[in-house]
C-alpha cells in the first residue's frame, strides 16, 4: 500500500540526465544545422532518446532553443557568481564575472550563436528577441545586481547600476570582439583575455571609485 502511495506521489522530478542530454544534443544540432535545419526528430537521435521524451520536458523546438541558452549561460556564468560577499573586495568579484564572461562570447559556441542569431533578425525576430532576454539580458541583470550589492557595500559609488553594469560589459564587447566575430582575426588567447580583463576592471573602478 505504501509503495502504491509512493509511486503515484505526483510532481515527481523529471530524469535531469536525459534532460540535460537533450539540452546537449540541441545546443550542438542548433550551432551546427542552424535552426531551421533542426528538427525535434534528429535532436532526439542525438541525445539518445525518444520524441516523446523530448516533448515531455520541452512543449516545441522554440522552447527547447531558449533552454538551451539558459542552460548554456548558466553553466559558464551561474548566478552565484554574481553574488558579492561583504569581505570580498570589488576587484576579485569583478575580475572572476570579467573571466568568465569572457569565456563565453568568444568561445566557439558563443560565437557561432552570435552569428545565428543575427543571421535570424529579418525572418525570426520573436526568436531573437527571446534568445536576447535568456542570454545578454539575463547577463545584464544580474551585473545590474552586484554593482547594487557594490553601491550598498560602499565598495563603489554608483547612481544608476543599470547603465554601470552595460558600461562594464559593453568594455568587452568592443571593436575586437566585433574583429574575432567577423572572423578577422582569432580570440584572444587565456593571458591575452587575462590582461584585458585587468585593465578594463581598473578603468572601471576608476570612473566609480567611492
Amino acid at each position: 500500500m505504501s509503495d502504491l502511495r509512493h509511486t503515484a506521489t505526483p510532481g515527481r522530478p523529471k530524469d535531469m540526465a536525459k534532460r540535460q542530454s537533450i539540452l546537449d544534443a540541441a545546443k550542438c544540432l542548433f550551432l551546427e544545422l542552424g535552426y531551421e535545419g533542426s528538427s525535434m526528430d534528429s535532436i532526439a537521435l542525438a541525445a539518445g532518446v525518444s520524441k516523446l521524451t523530448v516533448y515531455k520536458h520541452f512543449n516545441d523546438k522554440e522552447t527547447l532553443f531558449i533552454a538551451a541558452v539558459e542552460n548554456h549561460c548558466e553553466n559558464q556564468l551561474p548566478a552565484l557568481d554574481f553574488d558579492l560577499k561583504t569581505d570580498m573586495a570589488i576587484e576579485t568579484a569583478l575580475n572572476r564575472i570579467a573571466l568568465r564572461f569572457q569565456s563565453i562570447i568568444y568561445s566557439k559556441e558563443g560565437l557561432e550563436l552570435h552569428r545565428l542569431m543575427c543571421s535570424m533578425t529579418q525572418h525570426n525576430p520573436t526568436l531573437v528577441h527571446k534568445f536576447f532576454a535568456a542570454g545578454p539580458t539575463r547577463v545584464l541583470s544580474h551585473m545590474t545586481r552586484l554593482l547594487e550589492q557594490a553601491h550598498s557595500q560602499r565598495k563603489l559609488s554608483i547612481a544608476n547600476s543599470l547603465q554601470a553594469a552595460e558600461h562594464f560589459l559593453s568594455l568587452f564587447c568592443g571593436h575586437r570582439h566585433m574583429r574575432v566575430l567577423f572572423d578577422i582575426e582569432a580570440a584572444p588567447s587565456e593571458q591575452q583575455q587575462q590582461q584585458l580583463a585587468q585593465d578594463n576592471i581598473a578603468f572601471f573602478v576608476r570612473a566609480y571609485r567611492c
